[in-house]
């Protein structure tokens, strides 16, 4: 295939009619962009209709006027700019190739989809426009690397993912623990901080009190027979389970387990702590919180997309609960979360008990050392994603501190390349798309992306109609026009 493409120059044309390629389904261009650009605005609607009301909804109060006229207008706003991308791209396929008389392989697609997300592009609000830049440039480099590999110019590497997604997030877990957080905040440093915890932002330990250093709660005899846990400091004493016995033996065996574990967890919070640990209470302590809280949170967050998406499934049979919430997969997120808070927090302490001080360098080693935790949870996606937020947060870090020049539109500029080249895929070389994207496109379009004529693009020697029928039946999607 790399040898057919080398022999092909990008502007070598193919000469055929917007009908016989661009809409097969009408004859003329206007009602056929109009009709795209009609069902553009409909799906549009429903996607950030959803959002914007999904989003609403997550602040836990009642709306007030002002939100409901601010997401109405979000709705609004966003559903223009989605649906003047689709509306731009069938205008700029038609209209290139009327004044230049053919097609070339640039104009093809990748230059409709970039002058098309120009201008939609500012439609949206700038506060956006990062957002929107981050995710298709996500999808875009995996697009990339995928259409390189198709030609055998690279090659897959092992736990490259994995590997990503360590280096990116030791870049980040550096700038939380050095404080830059403070200075370029950003909403990546609040996962983080939930992730690894409050304790290991920059000066943090000078804000804990010295309770962690004299932790140690005498258990004392009150006069009424019953006991307490009493602090040092002079805090008021909680009283404990009496020691009368309940007549329900059940009862009493539930109060003796919890009292057991609440010793437990006492004696684990008194074990050895190194000065220059921030956190209070002991180090293990410490490690098995991270572990325990995030696997939890894992765990959570799998059962709740389980019952979500496979809802209908369960209702129609009950079997089926069995079949999906019985597969060993559904503890995956959870130990991903889990083993990556704990080992980042363990190398930590280990570090500063070798070092005997904190620094955030240390950041580095241990968060590389917890990504090994990523292979229980590997994703393509999420590993392209922190990169991308890496290489954002450090170029703002850089500008800030006078490093690089501040590039205007640059998120802009982003954000129409690589759409470009996502589109550029779509009709050429669909394979090579991430199958979610190819049925984003499909909805967004009314089918209409499928429904495109691949046979005149076969002449670039790419199998374009052969990857159509590969993604079409992958993704079980079908080559029908709707709203024509």
């Amino acid at each position: 295939m790399s040898q057919v493409l080398s022999k092909i120059s990008l502007s070598s044309p193919i000469f055929t009619t917007c009908h016989e390629y661009v809409h097969p389904w009408n004859q003329f261009c206007i009602p056929a962009i109009a009709g795209c650009f009609l069902y553009c605005i409909f799906d549009s609607l429903r996607i950030y209709g959803t959002v914007y009301l999904c989003t609403l909804l997550m602040k836990g109060r009642v709306p007030t006027k002002r939100d409901i006229q601010r997401t109405l207008f979000g709705i609004l706003q966003s559903t223009a700019f989605l649906s003047f991308t689709g509306f731009g791209y069938s205008f700029f396929l038609c209209t290139l190739r009327r004044v230049m008389g053919h097609f070339n392989l640039l104009t093809v697609s990748f230059f409709p989809a970039f002058l098309s997300s120009v201008f939609a592009i500012l439609i949206e609000r700038p506060s956006r426009r990062t957002l929107l830049c981050l995710y298709v440039s996500n999808v875009a480099t995996e697009t990339v690397w995928n259409m390189a590999l198709s030609r055998g110019l690279v090659r897959n590497v092992p736990y490259g993912d994995v590997a990503i997604f360590g280096a990116s997030m030791a870049v980040l877990l550096t700038y939380y623990k050095g404080g830059h957080h403070s200075s370029v905040p950003d909403a990546m440093f609040k996962i983080l901080r939930f992730v690894v915890g409050p304790y290991e932002e920059k000066d943090f330990g000078a804000r804990v009190t010295h309770e962690a250093n004299t932790f140690y709660r005498q258990q004392v005899v009150c006069n009424d027979g019953s006991r307490t846990l009493r602090a040092p400091e002079g805090g008021a004493p909680r009283p404990m389970y009496g020691t009368k016995k309940h007549k329900n033996a059940v009862w009493h065996l539930v109060v003796q387990m919890l009292r057991i574990y609440k010793k437990l967890i006492y004696r684990v919070k008194c074990f050895g702590r190194h000065q220059a640990c921030p956190h209070p209470f002991s180090c293990f302590y410490y490690v098995l919180g991270g572990t325990g809280k995030m696997f939890s949170v894992g765990l959570g967050i799998q059962i709740t997309l389980k019952l979500v998406l496979n809802m209908k499934k369960i209702a129609s049979s009950p079997k089926a609960f069995q079949q999906i919430f019985l597969k060993k997969n559904i503890l995956n997120l959870g130990l991903f979360l889990g083993l990556y808070s704990g080992l980042f927090r363990g190398s930590l302490c280990v570090l500063r008990r070798i070092f005997g001080r904190d620094d955030p360098a240390f950041a580095f080693p241990a968060s590389m050392l917890a990504s090994v935790a990523f292979k229980k949870y590997p994703d393509t996606t999420v590993a392209l994603y922190v990169m991308w937020k890496a290489a954002q947060i450090t170029y703002n870090i850089g500008t800030q501190k006078g490093l690089v020049p501040r590039v205007p539109g640059f998120p802009e500029f982003l954000y129409c390349l690589s759409t470009g080249i996502l589109f550029h895929a779509a009709l050429l070389e669909p394979t090579n798309l991430r199958p979610s994207y190819w049925k984003f496109l499909h909805s967004i379009s009314g089918g209409r992306i499928a429904c495109m004529a691949r046979k005149p693009l076969d002449a670039w020697g790419l199998n374009t109609s052969q990857s159509l029928e590969k993604v079409l039946k992958s993704t079980k999607t079908i080559p029908v026009v709707c709203f024509q």
